[in-house]
């Protein structure tokens, strides 16, 4: 028996919950270049990142990256239009192998 939990509002946008859920998506790519080539399309991502007004946060095992992108308004929710332009990036780009960009999820809950 499954019991319904009503939160407050307040409580419901200090848990980001319901109206105030963080939306974001994951993304991950491998990048076989030199190290140059490489401090290049990581800055072309930045630039995406500034553009786009997103939150990246990119992590990696030798060439394989894995990262998670949020907007970067408080309580901005990361778009379909900002996964297209990141996959857009990725794909785009001929040293990126392996591009996958997952749906948007629930930042705080989901990734």
């Amino acid at each position: 028996m499954s019991q319904q939990i009503t939160r407050t509002r307040r409580l419901r946008k200090k848990l980001h919950l319901d109206e105030f859920a963080i939306l974001g998506f994951e993304f991950s790519f491998t990048l076989s270049s030199s190290a140059d080539e490489q401090e290049q399309f990581l800055n072309s991502l930045a630039a995406l990142a500034d553009t786009e007004n997103l939150f990246i946060s990119l992590g990696n095992d030798n060439e394989m990256f894995e990262g998670a992108a949020t907007s970067a308004d408080r309580y901005g929710n990361a778009t379909e239009a900002n996964r297209a332009a990141l996959e857009t990036l990725l794909k785009g780009n001929t040293k990126v192998t392996d591009a996958k960009v997952g749906a948007l999820v629930d930042a705080c809950y989901e990734m």
